[in-house]
């Protein structure tokens, strides 16, 4: 039977959005249909270029809450995240009332959110009757056999109860996870692969020498302008969403600043020697699956538990700052996980199964 989903996308960095273009993709290859793509958006974040090359359906954005940066504009200000957002927050009921008409109006046979809390709070006050399927790397961590290190990460608590808002009126939640596990029917997760695009799969994977970057805020470029006037040896391609700075600001002849480019990110990434990162779970899969090895510098308690979680399987290190002496020396031991591979290839079978048996978990 064909089927018609809405995708409703967290729009703040990059893997939410590949992961969104990935699944339209697998859909429409088995006879499905996306119908619209509703994207949250907020001051200061640009829906990138290559996200509306890439997709299909109609794309609408909506305004929607997001962390706001601290001063140095490196981790987000939780204090000032919560004030802003608690005084602004009649300013989402639009966003609420379009989702819940947009999703009446659509002809949807059911929403897929990827984690958009606009989409847990439409579904928390308005009675929609078009079942929603949650998808994120986030939903693993309330699973009962993850191992949540609540002690280490004090925040956790409140990022569960964040995601546990995201997924309100939820059928089922897809986790994302870097290695499989079984499903947990308490909380209503299955554990599925990374959504890994098939340009990611098909690239030719070299080794080269330099370093490849990918900072989800831009006052971690001072930390890598350090780094390399200590180390202007080492050639380093970092990329960013710092629009102000043109497509490309070159440094000197082996430092450059990359604006975020799709196509461009994922070339930099198969030839390069090692790859640094805020720790988003996307780009973390997407240099896993290419046997990079991997510096993690968290921006956000959700990303200091992607790494924890990395950092467990093998995948790399974390650290507070981009320190990438420490990458280049884990660099040097580095074997890749041959079995990440074969769990990624699984993907589309368990996803296409998982989005037709809405009613239960497959």
């Amino acid at each position: 039977m064909v089927m018609k989903y809405l995708f409703i996308v967290q729009g703040e960095g990059r893997g939410h959005l590949t992961q969104a273009i990935t699944l339209e993709k697998l859909l429409i290859s088995r006879g499905h249909e996306v119908v619209g793509i509703m994207v949250g958006k907020s001051p200061g974040r640009k829906l990138p270029d290559f996200f509306g090359r890439e997709v299909h359906a109609p794309v609408t954005q909506f305004e929607s809450m997001n962390f706001l940066p601290s001063a140095s504009n490196r981790r987000p200000s939780m204090l000032k995240t919560v004030a802003v957002n608690a005084v602004s927050l009649h300013k989402y009921i639009p966003s609420i009332r379009l989702i819940r008409d947009t999703i009446r109006s659509s002809g949807a046979d059911a929403v897929v959110n990827f984690y958009e809390l606009m989409t847990g709070l439409t579904y928390m006050f308005c009675r929609i009757d078009v079942p929603v399927v949650c998808i994120g790397h986030q939903y693993l961590f309330r699973h009962s056999d993850f191992g949540m290190p609540y002690k280490k990460y004090p925040g956790s608590r409140a990022l569960n109860f964040f995601t546990k808002l995201t997924c309100a009126g939820a059928v089922k939640c897809l986790a994302l996870s870097f290695r499989k596990m079984d499903a947990d029917y308490a909380h209503g997760i299955a554990v599925v692969p990374p959504l890994l695009r098939r340009e990611v799969m098909d690239m030719e994977v070299t080794e080269g020498d330099y370093v490849h970057g990918y900072m989800l805020n831009k006052g971690f470029s001072k930390d890598v302008l350090e780094w390399h006037r200590e180390h202007p040896e080492v050639e380093l391609r970092f990329f960013w969403d710092n629009w102000e700075a043109g497509k490309v600001m070159k440094v000197d002849e082996t430092l450059s600043f990359y604006l975020i480019d799709d196509h461009e990110f994922l070339k930099q990434m198969a030839g390069c020697q090692a790859y640094a990162s805020t720790a988003g779970f996307e780009s973390v899969c997407e240099a896993i699956w290419m046997g990079k090895p991997i510096l993690m510098v968290p921006s956000h308690i959700e990303q200091d538990i992607n790494a924890f979680d990395a950092s467990r399987s093998g995948a790399g290190v974390s650290c507070d700052k981009f320190d990438l002496s420490l990458l280049l020396d884990f660099a040097d031991g580095f074997k890749a996980d041959p079995g990440f591979r074969d769990w990624a290839r699984s993907a589309q079978d368990i996803f296409i199964r998982e989005l037709e048996n809405l009613d239960k978990i497959a």
